[in-house]
């Protein structure tokens, strides 16, 4: 506890400076909350009520548990940059005390937040950049979208973080100069999806695939599951000229990935073609690995924060609390993936809240 203290000493006490309760108190109680599945401020006093000679082992609760109100209050108030920092760092300290390597693809992409919205504008509710660590499966950072600005918020969250060495991945949303410029300044890679979003070069991408050249390819077929089947063709080309051309900044080559599905029972169906541009050249096989990684993000971030931590539902909306219940969620995500238990994240969950051993294992990665 004395190396999470020293990190969270560093971050600003929003709060007056005769506060009853320790910030860090109140930031391990919360912590340990959604560990356990609790969602809200209510929670928190309930479980810190529950659990309070537990929490005694390795915190002050100098003036006992905290109230809900006060839970509420300081989410609410607490700086979500410096807390996100805070974080970071300490998730670099852990990652790094565990032999988590948070390099390779790194996967970014948006997450609304269904249930963060204010009253009569359900349709706008407010909107996440989340930044995945795709092979250690890892959130690395989150940033609110400002203004739903989906594009504005990745940038935000690309200059939180030190990149060097890895390729990152997003949607044709984020196929722009100024995306790509960042991915680059912060020293990585980009594959980037290319559609008509960014209609000449797309439509110059496409006419190089229609020509013969040079060109590197590989081909997936995976099991069939969920009585379908899929093939993978992936192509890839060396081409600097087109970014020159089209002033898009370190295009190096172009990769296509034409997919087809065929359903049990039934013949296949029409072929799927998508584009990309590469920072980077790269062999055909390893282009379709970076790309089906990309899609972790969904399945390994997104899906766990809605049916397991019950993201969508959270109603938090107000002022900091919404960035800051992000943060502590898809830190716990990463607290719970890291133990070496062979259960699911559900019962993971559920195993903590149930087991005061087992929340301490996890707790005790934090020391």
């Amino acid at each position: 506890m004395h190396k999470i203290r020293n990190i969270f000493s560093t971050m600003p006490d929003p709060r007056a400076p005769n506060a009853l309760h320790d910030l860090l108190d109140i930031i391990v109680i919360a912590l340990a909350t959604i560990l356990c599945g609790g969602q809200a401020a209510t929670d928190m006093e309930v479980f810190a009520s529950s659990k309070e000679e537990l929490l005694r082992q390795f915190l002050r609760l100098e003036h006992g548990v905290p109230s809900h109100d006060t839970f509420s209050r300081v989410l609410n108030a607490l700086d979500p940059g410096a807390f996100e920092q805070a974080f970071r760092c300490f998730m670099a300290a852990f990652a790094e005390a565990n032999g988590i390597k948070l390099t390779g693809v790194v996967a970014v992409d948006g997450k609304a937040m269904r249930g963060a919205y204010e009253r009569g504008r359900s349709a706008t509710p407010l909107h996440m950049v989340n930044v995945f660590a795709t092979e250690a499966r890892m959130a690395l950072a989150s940033r609110m979208a400002p203004g739903r600005n989906e594009a504005q918020g990745a940038l935000e969250a690309l200059q939180m973080l030190s990149l060097e060495g890895c390729i990152v991945t997003a949607d044709a949303l984020h196929c722009n100069r100024p995306f790509a410029n960042k991915v680059l300044a912060r020293g990585a890679h980009y594959v980037l999806a290319l559609k008509e979003n960014q209609s000449k070069l797309f439509a110059e991408v496409e006419r190089c695939f229609g020509r013969s050249g040079k060109r590197g390819v590989a081909q997936q077929l995976e099991p069939s599951t969920h009585d379908r089947s899929e093939s993978r063709r992936a192509t890839v080309m060396r081409n600097s000229s087109l970014g020159i051309a089209n002033r898009f900044p370190g295009v190096a080559a172009i990769g296509r990935i034409t997919s087809r599905r065929r359903l049990h029972g039934k013949p296949a169906g029409k072929p799927a073609v998508r584009y990309y541009v590469l920072s980077k050249y790269m062999p055909a096989k390893r282009f379709l690995q970076v790309v089906r990684s990309h899609w972790r993000i969904e399945n390994q971030l997104h899906w766990v924060l809605d049916v397991v931590f019950g993201e969508d539902a959270c109603r938090t909306r107000t002022n900091n609390g919404p960035e800051n219940f992000a943060t502590l969620r898809r830190n716990a995500i990463n607290l719970i993936r890291a133990h070496p238990a062979r259960i699911s994240m559900r019962q993971k969950v559920k195993r903590a809240g149930w087991e005061d051993a087992f929340l301490l294992q996890l707790i005790s990665h934090m020391r």
